[in-house]
C-alpha cells in the first residue's frame, strides 16, 4: 500500500517552504514516525516523519525546491521494510554457518577425559593443540605440553594505541584562489530582508549609557547556589535581569512598548520580550510571553529551553511569533559595542555587551568597576529622544540597585 508524504500545513504567516534535507533515499527501509525530510521555513525547520514502517518508494520534490502547505513530497511503500528483512536472513545464515565450523571441529577433536579437563581448567583451547597420540589423539601430556608453553610465553605487547583522528582538512587549501557557492537558507534570506527593510522604513536612532555591573554580580554571587538548589537546577544569569528591568521600565514608558500599524499606534498592555538566540541556520528570536508576570527563575529556566531548542532545531513558530520589545545580547560573544536593528513591527531593541573592567571616578575617587555598554535603538518616528534615553537611564538604575525591582520603585 502507497503512502503519500506531504508537507505539513503552514501557519497562516507562512506561505510556503523548501525542502532543505532527505534523510532516507528511495529504496531505504523506514520505521514509523522516524524523520524522512526537512522542510525549512522563514522561521523554523519542520519535520515530516514516516506515518508506518515501510520503504521510500519516490522522491517527488528534491532538496531546494519550494514546496506548499500539505503538497505531495514523496511516496512511502507500507510494509515494505518487514518484507525485505527476511531476504536478508539466508545471506546472514551463511557466515552463522562458517563461524559454526571451528565449534564442529572441536566437537570433533579427540580427547581423553584427563586431558579435556585440564585443558578447560587452564583455559586452553583444544583446537590449538597438536595430538601426538594415536590417531592424532590429544593426550594429557600434549596439554600439560601446551600449558607450559603458555607459561613461558613472552607478554604481549601492548596494543598500539589508536592513531590520532586526523586533522579536519581546511575548507581552502593554502594558496588557492577558488571559490565556493552555496544558496542561503530561507531563513537566513528571511532575517536579512527584514533588516534592511527596517533600516529603509524607520526612523533608526541610537542612545548609549553604561550600566555598573557589580551590584548585580554582587547578589548572583552571594545566591546563585541556593538558588539552583531551590529551582530544580535552574541556574541564575544576568539576563533575567535585565528582563525584570526592561518589562519594569516598559510599564513607565509605554510607547517604547509599542508598535506601529500604518497609520495607527498600536499600544500593548503586556510585556512580550524576544530574546535574540544566536543558532546554526541563523538568528531567531523565541519569545517570552507576559514577562512582567515571570519570577526570575521562570525567565532563566525558559531562555534555557530556548537555547536548547535552537540548537536541536526544535523552535517552533509559535515560540518566535509575536514579541513587544527585544533584548539582543551580544556581549556573550564579545561585542563591547555596537547598535542593534529594530525587528519590526516592535519600535525598540535593547542591546547588551560583554562586561568590562574600567576606571570609574566615584566620588572623587578612581575605583575599577565591572562596566557594560547599552544601547537602545529605536523608531524616532513613534519614540522621542527625551523618551528613548529616560527609558535607558530607568533600566540602568534598577540595574545598579536591585532592591528596586522588588520594591517597585
Amino acid at each position: 500500500m502507497a503512502i503519500e508524504i506531504k508537507a505539513p500545513t503552514f501557519p497562516e504567516s507562512v506561505a510556503d517552504g523548501t525542502v532543505a534535507t532527505w534523510h532516507k533515499k528511495p529504496g531505504d527501509a523506514v520505521k514509523r514516525d522516524e524523520l524522512i525530510v526537512d522542510i525549512e521555513t522563514d522561521k523554523v525547520v519542520m519535520e515530516v516523519l514516516a506515518e508506518a514502517d515501510g520503504v521510500l518508494a519516490e522522491i517527488v520534490k528534491n532538496e531546494g525546491d519550494t514546496v506548499l502547505s500539505g503538497e505531495l513530497l514523496g511516496k512511502l511503500t507500507e510494509g515494505g521494510a518487514a518484507a525485505a528483512a527476511p531476504a536478508a536472513a539466508p545471506a546472514a545464515a551463511a557466515p552463522a554457518a562458517a563461524s559454526n565450523a571451528p565449534a564442529a571441529a572441536a566437537e570433533d577433536q579427540i580427547l581423553s577425559p584427563a586431558a579435556r579437563k585440564l585443558a578447560e581448567e587452564n583455559g586452553i583451547d583444544p583446537n590449538s593443540i597438536a595430538g601426538t597420540g594415536k590417531g592424532g589423539r590429544v593426550t594429557k601430556e600434549d596439554v600439560v605440553a601446551a600449558v607450559e608453553a603458555k607459561k613461558n610465553a613472552p607478554a604481549a605487547a601492548p596494543a598500539a594505541k589508536p592513531a590520532a583522528p586526523a586533522a579536519e582538512a581546511p575548507l581552502f587549501a593554502a594558496g588557492d584562489r577558488v571559490e565556493k557557492r552555496v544558496p542561503m537558507t530561507r531563513l537566513r534570506a528571511k532575517v536579512a530582508e527584514r533588516l534592511v527593510e527596517a533600516q529603509s522604513s524607520m526612523a533608526m536612532l541610537t542612545t548609549f549609557n553604561e550600566v555598573n555591573m557589580k551590584p548585580v554580580m554582587d547578589l548572583r554571587s552571594k545566591y546563585k547556589d541556593l538558588f539552583e538548589k531551590t529551582h530544580n537546577g535552574v541556574r541564575l544569569g544576568f539576563m533575567s535581569f535585565f528582563v525584570k528591568a526592561a518589562t519594569e521600565a516598559l510599564k513607565r514608558f509605554p510607547g517604547v512598548n509599542a508598535s506601529i500599524d500604518g497609520n495607527d499606534i498600536v499600544y500593548h498592555g503586556y510585556q512580550d520580550i524576544g530574546v535574540a538566540v544566536s543558532s546554526d541556520r541563523g538568528l531567531v528570536v523565541p519569545v517570552l510571553r507576559n514577562a512582567e508576570h515571570m519570577s526570575l527563575a521562570e525567565i532563566e529556566g525558559t531562555i534555557s529551553d530556548f537555547g536548547k531548542k535552537a540548537k536541536a532545531g526544535k523552535l517552533t513558530i509559535e515560540d518566535m511569533t509575536g514579541g513587544t520589545f527585544t533584548i539582543s545580547n551580544g556581549g556573550v560573544f564579545g561585542s563591547l559595542l555596537s547598535t542593534p536593528i529594530v525587528n519590526p513591527p516592535q519600535t525598540a531593541i535593547l542591546g547588551m555587551h560583554k562586561i568590562q573592567e574600567r576606571p570609574m571616578a566615584v566620588n572623587g575617587q578612581v575605583v575599577i568597576l565591572p562596566m557594560m555598554y547599552l544601547a537602545l535603538s529605536y523608531d524616532h518616528r513613534l519614540i522621542d529622544g527625551k523618551e528613548a534615553v529616560s527609558f535607558l537611564v530607568t533600566i540602568k538604575d534598577l540595574l545598579e540597585d536591585p532592591a528596586r525591582l522588588l520594591l517597585d520603585i
